[in-house]
């Protein structure tokens, strides 16, 4: 017997070496082995699980910088791909240092220096892990009304029996702060922190800062050195809350305003942009009401191909007469239970008639009728298995992405009134599979076809679902309004008068009585003398504004509204005066506003809840590389199981999907091969999910068209007496240029703060080439193999 042929086996046993049931799993999986082999396997995993007294030291192996890992009264020279798989390889034998320990780190390091010998350029940057990915947040849009400055000042941390800790403040609120603090602070995050601002407490008496402040701990970030700290004010007084705003206001010229804020929800609005520009899914809306139904679907590019399926010879979409009331009434009530949301369709055309048949597989197992329907659907040039999600909708969160302090968060009456009529988002996800017909074919057990009648659809004569496109390029650019009034405008010496042309919101067009020479991308002010009357207590004076473009020798200006954390009074006012005199103002723009802040709604409530894992895909000048994650604002099983393989926050292990050469052969080379207008493509991957101690995984990942089928079946059996069975559909394709158009007014706004952050993230997205998703289809793959049920 060779162990190398048998080096799968070894692998799956490993992590189960320290379990009680150990020897009765052994049993189970060595069943075909001879005695002498078993004998062979227990002896290799002794061996493995023997401690190790030789050291790892990589100084002058690697090309990367190493430190020092202490281990009991070991000390070892690792660098950080080699650390990453030493702490994982502990965890597999329970923090024991064994020979398999040993073995794996040299074998690791031995595998990605030939790797970087072999493929230099597809390597990502030294120093990290080639697939530990940083995840983008999606679909999580807020707007900070409050102002919020960079501002250090001394502070004095506490808790109840914790020792005082000194620190710094990295920004300060009125009811917040985000401080700095040594990284053995000691407190409990769970509980309230008491903060003295020392040196306020010295320039200002109020009694709340010379005893301290209670604030709450939001959240904590951390390196080797410092904590930082988001905290929101839970105690202290009005006056202090007047003494911190009056302060803030006072040296709002002298510090930098905080855009972080904005900047993560640009970036998570810019990536979520390629991701929607190839979006496969068909996002169908609910409204409200007793018989539940389908009123609106969202189109993109990629995702017509599902709604194409149901339109009949007269072009009339059957959809509705799939997604019955019953149907919709199980999967809403009956969550828990997955058969009612896999569809199986097919379609039979009888002398130029379509005609439509579906069943969920809650229903095929009710009437035990699995063999006819599957066998005979599979065997059909149109046969379709379709996933359909239901998610209900928060309506106490605004449906608009508004993220800009002076932004309106809502958006027209009309709009919102719209938005709010719906109950639940589905998303109908099309996961056929071509190559799994034949096995679909093989349920079929000459059955009397005609009880698939039942089955056939009732036949539709009129639309009942409205189509909204999704919308790219411009499509957030303001509504113009025709509007004349008197202006005062003042950039350093130069003053000038002028007459309005058009509004919107957050800026102008103005013509001058006069030609001058003011500069382009520079803070101007503004007045609005003949507007004061009706502004009431806001004054329309001294208005920060930006020159964005010159025409006609600067006697046609574009202003541009300079927006900081404080509500911008020309932008509050005109925004009022827009909204309560929109039916009397022309509208310059297009006339479809209101579809697009429709389909603009539609989105963002689509994107509160990602039903696949984005992944992005960029080309920098050295490399093309999988760069980071999607992930969204609720937990995703799928996205748990690579974050529970690392140990930094927010960031994601996917080595065992996309290592050894996978991310490669399964994403970047076909996606070389795409145009952007292309549509997606896919393939499947099987993972096997093997639980270990404390919660553990260890995830292995083969490709579906790699296995026979007799293998398949091996796998799934295998990974569900390790574990459990995951498969997913990888999907992939080839973006085009990004549509920064749609983040034009956020880019305008960092620029104005941080110049070289808006560039960064511009450039950031240029460099995406292509995105790819993971979609869970577990269940559907489970139902192919009629083997399974005969266990």
């Amino acid at each position: 017997m060779s162990l190398e042929s048998h080096s799968a086996l070894i692998e799956q046993l490993k992590p189960l070496m320290m379990e009680p049931n150990f020897p009765q799993v052994f049993e189970q999986l060595t069943a075909d082995e001879s005695n002498s082999t078993r004998f062979l396997l227990k002896m290799e995993l002794t061996r493995l699980g023997n401690n190790c007294s030789r050291l790892i030291d990589l100084r002058d192996k690697s090309e990367l910088p190493c430190e020092e890992v202490h281990l009991e009264r070991q000390v070892h020279f690792l660098d950080a791909p080699a650390r990453q798989v030493f702490e994982r390889a502990l965890h597999l034998y329970r923090g024991r240092y064994t020979l398999g320990v040993y073995e794996e780190v040299m074998q690791a390091h031995k595998q990605r220096r030939l790797q970087q010998r072999q493929s230099p350029t597809e390597l990502q940057s030294p120093g990290s892990l080639p697939f530990l990915l940083p995840a983008v947040v999606m679909g999580s849009y807020f707007n900070r009304t409050e102002e919020r400055m960079n501002y250090s000042i001394r502070i004095q941390a506490s808790q109840v029996g914790r020792e005082t800790q000194n620190g710094i403040t990295v920004d300060l609120s009125v009811g917040g702060a985000r401080i700095r603090l040594p990284m053995r602070h000691g407190f409990n995050p769970d509980k309230p922190l008491r903060v003295k601002l020392v040196d306020l407490s010295q320039e200002y008496y109020y009694e709340d800062l010379q005893q301290g402040v209670d604030y709450q701990i939001v959240d904590t970030d951390s390196n080797n050195e410092y904590c930082w700290m988001r905290l929101k004010r839970i105690g202290g007084t009005e006056a202090l809350a007047k003494m911190l705003g009056n302060l803030i206001n006072g040296y709002k010229y002298r510090y930098k305003v905080d855009i972080n804020d904005v900047l993560v929800t640009a970036t998570g609005l810019a990536f979520e942009r390629q991701y929607l520009a190839h979006l496969p899914h068909l996002p169908l809306f609910m409204p409200k009401g007793d018989v539940p139904s389908i009123s609106h679907l969202l189109l993109s590019h990629d995702n017509q191909g599902i709604v194409h399926f149901f339109q009949d010879e007269e072009d009339i979409s059957q959809l509705p007469a799939m997604l019955t009331p019953g149907r919709l009434n199980y999967l809403l009530n009956q969550a828990n239970n997955p058969d009612h949301s896999l569809f199986f369709c097919f379609t039979h055309n009888a002398n130029g008639r379509l005609f439509f048949y579906s069943a969920t597989l809650a229903e095929l197992k009710h009437r035990g009728e699995m063999p006819l329907f599957l066998g005979f659907g599979a065997s059909k040039p149109s046969w379709r298995v379709f996933r359909l999600s239901a998610d209900i909708i928060d309506h106490d969160k605004q449906y608009k992405s508004a993220m800009i302090p002076g932004d309106s968060g809502s958006y027209s009456a009309l709009t919102e009134q719209q938005l709010a009529g719906f109950s639940h988002v589905l998303q109908l996800m099309d996961v056929t599979c071509e190559a799994a017909r034949s096995q679909y074919r093989q349920w079929f057990d000459n059955s009397n076809v005609n009880a698939l009648k039942v089955y056939g659809q009732k036949k539709l004569n009129s639309q009942t679902i409205r189509q909204v496109a999704l919308e790219f390029s411009e499509r957030r650019r303001e509504a113009r309004f025709a509007f004349k009034t008197l202006v005062e405008i003042r950039q350093g010496k130069l003053r000038a008068q002028g007459i309005s042309c058009d509004i919107s919101t957050r800026g102008m067009q103005l013509n001058l009585d006069e030609c001058l020479p003011f500069e382009l991308n520079k803070p101007v002010t503004l007045s609005l003398p003949k507007l004061q009357a009706l502004a009431g207590k806001t004054r329309l004076e001294e208005l920060p504004y930006q020159l964005v473009r010159s025409r006609r020798d600067g006697c046609t200006l574009h202003l541009a509204a300079i927006v900081g954390h404080t509500p911008h009074a020309g932008v509050e006012f005109l925004n009022k005066l827009i909204e309560h005199n929109r039916e009397k103002l022309e509208q310059l723009t297009e006339n479809n506003a209101e579809v697009k802040e429709l389909s603009d709604g539609m989105k963002n409530l689509l994107m509160r809840r990602l039903q696949g894992i984005p992944l992005f895909i960029e080309k920098t000048s050295k490399a093309t590389v999988v760069s980071h994650i999607g992930v969204g604002v609720e937990p995703h099983p799928i996205a748990d199981l690579f974050a529970a393989l690392s140990t930094e926050k927010l960031r994601y292990d996917l080595t065992p999907l996309l290592g050894n050469g996978a991310a490669k052969r399964d994403i970047i080379d076909p996606i070389r091969e795409m145009r952007p207008l292309q549509d997606v493509d896919s393939i499947e991957i099987f993972i096997q999910v093997a639980h270990q101690s404390r919660g553990k995984v260890q995830l292995k990942c083969v490709r579906r068209d790699s296995l026979s089928e007799e293998a398949q079946l091996a796998f799934i059996r295998q990974s569900q007496i390790l574990g459990r069975f995951v498969a997913l559909k990888l999907y992939r394709a080839a973006t085009g240029k990004p549509d920064m158009a749609y983040i034009r007014r956020e880019l305008e706004y960092i620029h104005i703060h941080a110049q070289h952050k808006a560039k960064q993230l511009e450039e950031q997205m240029w460099r995406i080439v292509g995105v790819a998703e993971l979609l869970d289809i577990s269940h559907e793959v489970l139902q192919r193999y009629p083997a399974l049920y005969r266990e």
